[in-house]
């Protein structure tokens, strides 16, 4: 089992959003990082983490929420 403090900031702070994402769109975290992976979108998250963590999470779900859009335009 992991302990907390063994977490990265990075870490910490991606499951943190994760789980906070999770609860905005009414689903589960696992659901969301499967739904993430899926369309190759954890990655991005993780690398945005110098900005999303010192900005209002809902600034964090807009971007997630206009990357999705983005990747399924280009997909569509």
């Amino acid at each position: 089992m992991i302990k907390l403090k063994e977490l990265s900031n990075e870490n910490f702070f991606f499951v943190y959003l994760l789980e906070k994402y999770a609860e905005y769109k009414n689903s589960s975290a696992p659901e969301i990082l499967k739904y993430f992976d899926s369309i190759n979108l954890t990655e991005y998250i993780n690398e945005m983490y110098p900005i999303y963590h010192c900005e209002h999470i809902n600034n964090a779900f807009d971007d997630i929420d206009r990357k999705i859009a983005e990747i399924k335009l280009l997909n569509s």
